[in-house]
């Protein structure tokens, strides 16, 4: 039993860090309708800068921990936007009346570019930091094993609980929502509106960007250690999460998230580690052949 509830605690901090990533993607998606595969790698750059910001500001002597987060964040989300704000420049928006698989390979490239870019000016070793938050609650004891709640899991589990509120009030209260849900159904026609379509949609990435800065940040946190090739991994699960919770839905995305998380945090302990994904994505094909629109989403209807 402790074991148990041991690994749903382990299983939901994960899914909480998918969940925050997986909003990026179905924020860039409810806009222009393609995956940004670019946004994992975004979310390890600002890993990257999470370490050196940290490491920075115990050299300083800056020791209090809520003034190194809020720093940390601030310039986290800070230079992660304008990756964000970057790569929708230069791979989506000269491809933007193009076919859908020419925006599909600048994003992989712009994805290569970054992971390169990174290994080439901060080296391939991993980069540690020291704990920032240790200790936490010993929830109980059964049998020779304790159960522990650390202060970066909740942390984690806040986080993302409150974005995901900040966000979906985001799109469906404010004008900043309408403008993004009228691009989404018909760009031309938001023009024609006197809505700037190109500010909106690289606001989406900017936001989307941000996401993955405040996750780079908790990864980083919660681990200690970060490099290049995390983008990789993190970005093909949060996107699998995006696409079990269904692609364009906010709540869809963290709920996606955290059934992977569990997943893989029941399977690596009661199974076998190494095959942790084939229970992963063996769960995506099955919730893609009997439900193609994902456990929250809608399917899509083509107007003729």
């Amino acid at each position: 039993m402790g074991q148990l509830i041991q690994q749903l605690i382990n299983g939901l901090t994960l899914g909480a860090v998918y969940g925050l990533i997986a909003l990026g993607y179905t924020m860039v998606y409810g806009i222009i309708g393609m995956i940004n595969f670019a946004h994992g790698d975004i979310y390890m750059v600002s890993a990257i800068i999470a370490v050196t910001v940290l490491t920075l500001l115990g050299s300083l002597g800056i020791a209090a921990i809520p003034l190194s987060l809020l720093i940390t964040l601030a310039v986290a989300i800070f230079f992660t936007a304008v990756y964000g704000w970057a790569v929708e420049r230069v791979a989506y928006r000269p491809l933007r009346g193009s076919t859908r698989l020419a925006p599909l390979i600048s994003a992989i490239g712009m994805s290569i570019f970054l992971q390169n870019m990174v290994q080439l000016t901060q080296g391939a070793r991993v980069k540690p930091i020291a704990a920032l938050l240790p200790g936490g609650f010993e929830l109980f004891t059964q049998n020779g094993f304790t159960v522990h709640l650390a202060y970066t899991q909740i942390l984690i589990v806040i986080t993302t609980v409150l974005l995901l509120c900040v966000f979906s009030y985001l799109i469906t209260r404010t004008s900043f929502g309408r403008q993004q849900r009228a691009c989404e159904q018909d760009r031309t026609m938001t023009s024609l509106l006197g809505i700037n379509v190109d500010r909106t949609i690289s606001l989406t990435f900017v936001l989307g960007a941000a996401l993955a800065a405040v996750a780079g940040v908790m990864v980083t946190v919660y681990y200690g250690v970060v490099d290049f090739s995390i983008g990789f991994v993190a970005g093909i699960k949060a996107f699998t999460a995006a696409v079990l919770g269904g692609v364009g839905s906010l709540p869809g995305a963290v709920l996606g998230g955290l059934i992977i998380g569990l997943i893989e945090s029941f399977w690596g302990a009661y199974l076998s580690p190494a095959y942790s994904d084939l229970g992963t994505f063996g769960i995506l094909i099955l919730v893609l052949m009997f439900r193609p629109s994902g456990l929250l989403g809608r399917p899509e209807v083509e107007k003729v």
